[in-house]
């Protein structure tokens, strides 16, 4: 039974014009390597002051609306308390009033208030009709208070008047008809603003150094809230420091639920640097070790002065370039991944394989179908050197069909991706052994032994796998590569 290997098609890169260079070059390390420039975000201001500013806008908003509402609302109290004693006065005023024999008005009775007989003492009555002297309390000595209302009106008039040079008044007047009198009398209290006045500025004296006071204490409140609430993230970075200075790799500190998820996310990325960095050693490990062998082969031959040198060097130059391929495949793999968010559409890349393998292998039947919108979490790069390799090994090594379904089960975890020939296929026992490294069933045909070896190394590294069957429909080698599905979105 012929055997199958696995073979790699070799990818050429055209070098960059020069005119399309940047035009400023990465700077150059005394070594002579490039360093990348370092990329570092500008911070957008501190989260504390913003939490800070924030609460003392809201604190002034809200202090501000309380306190002009109690402000009005507190003179409004003291208004209309000094509006009912003067209301008052007024109705002590018409109770006592009566008409004399003369037809003039008087009282029946005094007044209770001793301030209606002192001179200027701020407190004032006066009842005026038409045609009618002025009736007035004698505090109004030689003046007389100015009357607004016209005619009859039953309803009781409250207003400011600044009739007094020096004196703003608080007035009330009202008409009264008095029995045995056909005259309108208005009957008028005022009382000097300057005691309301003053209640009314210690009132919002007390108000200002209230609200300033309060104002004050919610701020440091505030300030004490936001301290406290943000030691979290401060202990997180302490937490960091201590990891750079101790050589810690995670953040164990205990934390609040809400700057937990982050520091898993922390301690998630750490551990996906240590795979990395693991990587990377181990891959430079194994490179160095797989060309040590080959580089000991050649330079005995040459201390020795081998007669066969020259193909000695051709031999081992080939194991070499064979190592070098394979690992590189696996470097850019992993270098791709880091990146993150790669997608690629399926159909597109293996349509493009395809043209690529028909021109090779003419007289092979290519079949593809399936799935035209199945997209997967691969770098389109490393999803055509894994159809390349598959399509080119089915071609190469099959009787001259291949068959490509693209995820026959769109509903499955992981979309698949199957080759079939129709070929000898693989002895079940040494399914195995092809995926190692530099192995080949079939020594007749021109190849590496890393087509396979490849692919299995570069679909582990994103999630896929790779199993080989036996075709049902061909009866060749049938090939399964599953890899991860893209995230939509």
């Amino acid at each position: 039974m012929a055997s199958v290997t696995a073979s790699t098609t070799p990818r050429t890169r055209p070098a960059p014009d020069a005119d399309r260079l940047p035009a400023q070059a990465a700077p150059v390390l005394p070594d002579g390597e490039s360093a990348a420039p370092q990329v570092q975000g500008q911070p957008t201001g501190s989260l504390a002051r913003r939490v800070m500013l924030i609460a003392a806008g809201w604190i002034i908003i809200l202090l501000l609306l309380g306190g002009v509402a109690l402000d009005r609302t507190l003179t409004g109290l003291v208004e209309k308390n000094f509006d009912e004693q003067l209301e008052y006065m007024l109705t002590a005023m018409i109770g006592a009033a009566e008409i004399g024999p003369d037809g003039e008005v008087f009282f029946n009775r005094p007044l209770g208030d001793q301030r209606f007989l002192e001179p200027n003492s701020g407190l004032y009555w006066q009842i005026s009709g038409e045609g009618h002297e002025n009736f007035s309390s004698r505090s109004l000595w030689d003046m007389s208070l100015a009357v607004r209302g016209k005619g009859f009106d039953r309803n009781v008039h409250f207003y400011d008047s600044n009739q007094f040079p020096d004196e703003p008044l608080r007035v009330i007047e009202r008409s009264i008809m008095l029995p045995g009198s056909d005259t309108y009398w208005w009957f008028t209290v005022a009382a000097s603003r300057a005691e309301l006045d003053a209640q009314v500025v210690r009132i919002r004296s007390i108000l200002a150094w209230s609200f300033a006071i309060l104002g004050f204490g919610l701020f440091l409140m505030a300030v004490a809230q936001t301290w406290y609430g943000l030691g979290p993230l401060r202990r997180v970075r302490l937490a960091i420091q201590r990891m750079r200075a101790t050589g810690a790799n995670r953040v164990t500190e205990p934390l609040p639920t809400e700057v937990q998820p982050l520091v898993q996310e922390l301690n998630a990325l750490l551990a996906h640097s240590e795979r990395q960095a693991e990587e990377a050693r181990t891959h430079a490990g194994n490179l160095a070790h797989a060309l040590k062998t080959p580089l000991t082969v050649v330079t005995n031959a040459a201390s020795a002065n081998a007669s066969d040198l020259s193909e000695t060097v051709l031999r081992e130059s080939v194991v070499m370039r064979r190592q070098i391929d394979h690992h590189l495949a696996r470097a850019r793999a992993v270098g791709r991944r880091a990146i993150g968010q790669a997608r690629a559409n399926v159909y597109d890349s293996a349509e493009a394989v395809q043209r690529a393998v028909t021109r090779l292998y003419e007289q092979t039947r290519f079949d593809l179908a399936g799935n035209r919108a199945a997209v997967v979490a691969v770098e389109r790069q490393d999803l055509d050197e894994l159809l390349g390799n598959l399509i080119e090994n089915a071609a190469k090594y099959g009787g001259g069909s291949v068959f490509v379904t693209i995820d026959p089960t769109p509903d499955a975890e992981l979309c698949s991706i199957v080759v079939e020939d129709d070929g000898a296929g693989i002895p079940r026992d040494e399914r195995a052994r092809i995926f190692k490294r530099g192995a080949r069933l079939d020594t007749d045909k021109p190849g590496t032994g890393l087509g396979l070896a490849i692919v299995r190394d570069v679909a582990e590294i994103y999630g896929g796998t790779v199993t080989l069957d036996e075709s049902d429909d061909l009866g060749g080698l049938l090939v399964r590569l599953d890899l991860p599905r893209a995230v939509e979105g």
